[in-house]
């Protein structure tokens, strides 16, 4: 397994079929267990990286660097890679236009990008402005 990672940062599959993408990620996640992470980044790209070359490892990373708890980190995302990030904050946000997988991952979820999710998340999880949610 060695030999096959070596060197490599990153490996990008690219197909319209998304349905094919899902099962690529699967697939290469039943071949190669914990020696690698595969996650969509978007619907039609599978990203195949190291273990520790994702979302969730920086995550753990910056607390450590900062010396704050991953409970006081909070993360938005809407792709399946960003998954590994909610498991490793302490506040999650899903934007609405996230798929449902996304979505029960994550502890919150927001307004879709094109109604300005990002920032209503900010103000209503972050900044506790407005309703409770």
């Amino acid at each position: 397994m060695e030999n096959l990672t070596h060197g490599v940062s990153k490996i990008v599959g690219v197909s319209d079929d998304h349905d094919a993408v899902a099962k690529a990620s699967t697939a290469a996640q039943e071949r190669f267990g914990d020696h690698v992470t595969a996650a969509a980044s978007q619907p039609y790209y599978l990203d195949v990286t190291h273990p520790e070359a994702n979302k969730g490892a920086v995550a753990k990373y910056l607390a450590a660097r900062y010396e704050i708890s991953t409970d006081q980190i909070a993360t938005i995302g809407d792709m399946p890679n960003d998954c590994l990030m909610f498991a490793h904050s302490g506040l999650s946000i899903a934007m609405g236009n996230a798929s449902p997988q996304v979505q029960r991952a994550a502890r919150r979820v927001t307004d879709t990008n094109e109604n300005e999710g990002f920032a209503k998340a900010v103000e209503k999880f972050v900044l506790h402005k407005g309703s409770d949610g």
